[in-house]
């Protein structure tokens, strides 16, 4: 399929009316009307929505039986506040989409077009519009969802686009792609006294000074192997803002970030070790919790032995460098469904990093990624 100048022209100014109205993750009510609203032109021969949430299918049938292919796009924006001044900045205070979704969706709905001009022979295409991916939640869901059945894929494709990477160059490998991810939240009580007699208090002050590098001391940086091991604090705070008193509470996030799943077991036992004993040692109660959990995510040789295929027949280049990647993705959990390949489509060496404020996705990238994801399609479906 050859896109016109028009046909980018469109997708292009889809996507942007898409990144002035962010939705966050779980809440991408609006934009999944939207999508449904722009991609019915194309005749779907079956649209399921409320998929793990807000998340909507559409499928194209071939006239025999075949394989079922899936393709995802996500939802969801990041709670950050956008910095660009262009005009079709995030009309929405402190949402933005800065992670390329907008474009995502956009590839996909060119990916769509594709498919309603030439529908496959055989099989099923599948457009997965995820919801909740920023947060790790959305691609479990949607698993997890008595709708999915419906859908169940024989292959899954997906593709990131990567700021630091060639515009228009993709990365592409076997095995791991992005680490595993987890948030762990360290909340420290003791008790509160009068500024002038902190002794008669329990402070948690040591404890959270001390566990701050301990947690980092953790990690074993380096290669990117299977003991690789991150520890990164985001967020640390203590007592009330006052002067007149001592603390009596104190809380700790930090991310967690491995390449396997079985690592970042060994990584949480151990940093839950430690936060039992500092507690202990400073004799203060403790609660342990965790949230954004991302399962690593691993291409199948099959599934990327398929979009080598399309990228070469698209004369897209295309190596390892940049995978696997040390973000994490949540595609990783519909390789338990099928053998599925994600791979990475450079946003330019010069682009501002994902979730960088003043991030914006190229929309040269819309065509690229709709021509790949097309003709892994027709060779998987013809």
């Amino acid at each position: 399929m050859v896109l016109t100048d028009a046909d980018l022209s469109d997708f292009s100014a889809w996507r942007r009316l898409l990144h002035r109205a962010p939705d966050l993750s779980g809440a991408e009510a609006e934009t999944a009307c939207e999508v449904r609203r722009f991609l019915a032109p194309t005749a779907p021969d079956q649209v399921i929505a409320g998929l793990g949430g807000h998340g909507v299918a559409f499928v194209y049938r071939g006239q025999s039986p075949g394989p079922t292919v899936l393709f995802r796009a996500e939802l969801d924006a990041l709670p950050i506040e956008e910095i660009s001044t262009f005009a079709h900045r995030s009309a929405r205070a402190g949402s933005a989409h800065l992670c390329g979704h907008d474009g995502h969706m956009a590839i996909l709905a060119a990916t769509a077009q594709g498919l309603a001009a030439e529908r496959p022979q055989r099989g099923r295409a599948v457009l997965l519009f995820q919801p909740a991916e920023e947060d790790g939640s959305g691609a479990a869901a949607v698993v997890a969802d008595p709708k999915f059945p419906e859908i169940r894929p024989d292959f899954c494709f997906a593709l990131h686009n990567m700021p630091g990477l060639p515009l228009g160059c993709a990365a592409l490998r076997a095995g791991p792609v992005a680490c595993a991810s987890r948030g762990m939240k360290v909340v420290l009580k003791g008790r509160t006294a009068h500024a002038s007699t902190p002794d008669q208090g329990a402070s948690p002050m040591a404890a959270l000074a001390g566990l701050m590098p301990a947690l980092t001391a953790l990690g074993a940086l380096g290669k990117l192997d299977e003991d690789f091991a991150m520890a990164t604090v985001t967020h640390a705070e203590m007592g009330a803002r006052s002067f007149g008193v001592a603390p009596g509470d104190a809380e700790l996030w930090a991310t967690l970030r491995t390449l396997t799943d079985a690592r970042m077991e060994r990584l949480c036992s151990e940093a839950e070790v430690l936060a039992r004993g500092t507690a202990t040692r400073e004799g203060l109660a403790l609660s342990i919790g965790y949230a954004d959990a991302f399962a690593a995510c691993d291409n199948a040789p099959e599934a990327v032995a398929h979009l080598a295929a399309a990228l070469d027949a698209e004369r897209v280049p295309y190596g390892e460098t940049g995978q696997p990647m040390l973000a994490s993705e949540d595609f990783g959990v519909f390789g338990r469904a099928a053998p599925s390949a994600l791979f990475l489509l450079g946003a330019g060496e010069d682009c501002p990093g994902l979730h960088n404020p003043d991030y914006d996705f190229p929309d040269v990238l819309i065509g690229i990624g709709a021509r790949v994801f097309l003709r892994t399609a027709r060779t998987l479906l013809a």
